[in-house]
């Protein structure tokens, strides 16, 4: 059997113990019986319970910024991106959440405070988001000034949207919000066109 694919075993084995027991009352031995793989293989490829914690994290990571890469790829309008983007992260969060556990177990909140093992996921996030501005800007449907700062404060934004949203306190339904964000992110970035502006002259 591949090295990935007995990793993946091992990895999808403590998520469920992890969900089901939390991160404290599991132990290595119980990954090990779990996985059906043994003490010998899961140490051959995690020296202790933590690297496993952050294995499962980054896996999950993984799998979000993928998902917002597709995002980034299609062919729509710069703003529609960014609401796409938007609404994704949070849904993917939340899909996580619902997947993995009960929202009051020590794993699901430490998840998000491991700074160092999100910090790639945040990093291919504020990329793609850059990525999104600078096509409107080509495309002259956006007027930014300072292109990094607009690229944090949304980027921050989203993120401080994450907890409210898993908990449910951003109302009953998040999609009617649409509408509402879709203005801020016009107001801020959208480039004002004049009456004698001809955008077809705007290089893409």
């Amino acid at each position: 059997m591949g090295t990935i694919k007995t990793k993946n075993i091992l990895i999808d084995a403590a998520r469920q113990l992890f969900a089901k027991k939390g991160l404290d009352n599991t132990t290595m031995n119980d990954i090990a019986v779990a996985s059906g793989k043994g003490r010998r293989t899961l140490y051959t490829y995690f020296n202790n319970k933590d690297e496993v914690f952050y294995a499962i994290v980054e896996q999950e990571l993984e799998h979000m910024s993928n998902r917002l890469r597709l995002i980034a790829d299609k062919e729509l309008e710069p703003e529609d991106k960014i609401v796409q983007l938007v609404y994704a992260h949070l849904s993917l969060i939340k899909e996580v959440v619902i997947r993995n556990g009960n929202l009051r177990a020590e794993f699901f909140r430490d998840i998000w405070l491991v700074e160092k093992v999100r910090k790639k996921f945040d990093q291919t996030e504020v990329e793609l988001i850059q990525q999104i501005i600078m096509q409107g800007i080509r495309q002259g449907k956006f007027d930014v000034a300072n292109i990094r700062m607009s690229v944090d404060i949304i980027h921050y934004c989203i993120r401080g949207l994450e907890l409210p949203y898993i908990y449910g306190r951003l109302g009953t339904s998040i999609q009617a919000s649409r509408p509402m964000v879709k203005q801020v992110i016009h107001r801020a970035m959208a480039k004002i066109v004049r009456p004698d502006e001809d955008l077809s002259k705007i290089e893409d």
